[in-house]
């Protein structure tokens, strides 16, 4: 079986877990995984914001890390990929004015191939108009945007997930574990569960 190829669109102040835990998880399982970034090179990085949930009315912002980017942007063909993994955080609002990153978008969605979004993820695929008629979840403030685009903005727990045929949304990076397992059913990997022998 070949390797499948997933492309990640990220930018400076994506939800640092939403672009760390799935870009190493979904290499664990054997996909090659690229994160690319518009006006960035492979080798350079764009920097994360950690998100959490206090108990204030909305979510709060600490700085992350340094996430180094593993392609060029200018220079992928959006054809050459299997499925495509939208992260949060801050990039998504601004990635989307451009027009290279929507038509990448586009291409996924119409030639139905898998695409994982969670959290902020939404305003990048209510942008490029492809969850007209889609059931999707996203962080609750970005319900207005789902709805607007045409989508069916489900209200679910924070670490529930939605499928709906080939994309795969959630409100936030406490729903990895379901975001990613229903991801991986999509993309069409199984996983077997084996005893771990004790040392």
């Amino acid at each position: 079986m070949a390797e499948k190829r997933i492309l990640m669109l990220v930018g400076d102040f994506v939800e640092d877990y939403e672009v760390m835990v799935p870009f190493q998880a979904l290499q664990m399982v054997g996909y090659l995984v690229h994160a690319v970034c518009p006006d960035k090179k492979s080798g350079e990085s764009v920097r994360t914001a950690v998100h959490d949930f206090e108990g204030d009315q909305t979510y709060s912002e600490k700085p992350g890390h340094n996430f180094t980017l593993n392609a060029t942007f200018a220079t992928i063909r959006v054809e050459d990929y299997d499925a495509l993994v939208i992260p949060g955080g801050r990039a998504p609002e601004y990635i989307r004015l451009n027009p290279t990153v929507i038509g990448m978008v586009q291409h996924f969605a119409r030639a139905n191939k898998p695409i994982a979004a969670i959290c902020h993820g939404a305003q990048l695929l209510a942008a490029a108009d492809v969850i007209r008629g889609k059931r999707c979840s996203a962080y609750p403030a970005c319900g207005p945007e789902v709805r607007l685009a045409g989508g069916e903005y489900v209200e679910i727990p924070v670490h529930e997930a939605v499928v709906d045929g080939n994309l795969v949304t959630a409100p936030a990076w406490p729903a990895h574990p379901r975001w990613l397992a229903e991801f991986l059913k999509v993309l069409g990997t199984r996983v077997e569960h084996a005893e771990l022998a004790s040392v």
